[in-house]
């Protein structure tokens, strides 16, 4: 049996805050897109999760994310510097990158935009406009958005 590492994972949610990580989850379920998603707790996991070192040495790094959900403030590594080795690296820099942060501050906004986000979106804090946000996020993702086609990298 394979564990959610191994299978196509289309969503990475990088989240540290055990009660976001429970809604964004429960909203897909209730959208039928939590069958390939993964967590990661902190920016080192997601790290070894995109380029498969670490606890994730096994995973097959050709199996990308449709898109990665990364929250900025998170332990071991900040969600900019995960960021910053997602662009930099040619096998990694055209997946989407969503910040969904807490963070409204001016700085996190240019700098996350300047390392080539996606999108930047703060997290509602009213329960219904937070679950609303990760519904059309992930469908967004997932259903909708044209990735390049893939070429020999």
């Amino acid at each position: 049996m394979m564990n959610r590492a191994e299978r196509n994972v289309e969503i990475l949610l990088v989240e540290d805050n055990p009660n976001d990580v429970e809604l964004i989850l429960h909203v897909f379920r209730w959208c039928n897109l939590s069958d390939q998603v993964h967590v990661a707790w902190d920016g080192e996991e997601a790290l070894d999760f995109i380029f498969g070192t670490g606890s994730y040495a096994h995973r097959d790094t050709q199996k990308k994310p449709k898109v990665i959900l990364l929250d900025l403030k998170l332990p071991k590594i900040d969600g900019l510097e995960v960021l910053r080795r997602i662009r930099e690296n040619p096998h990694t820099r055209t997946i989407p990158v969503v910040v969904l942060t807490s963070s409204k501050e001016e700085r996190d906004v240019v700098d996350s935009y300047n390392l080539g986000v996606n999108s930047y979106i703060v997290k509602p804090v009213k329960f219904d406009e937070f679950a609303n946000v990760i519904r059309d996020l992930g469908l967004y993702w997932r259903f909708v958005n044209v990735p390049p086609v893939k070429k020999d990298e």
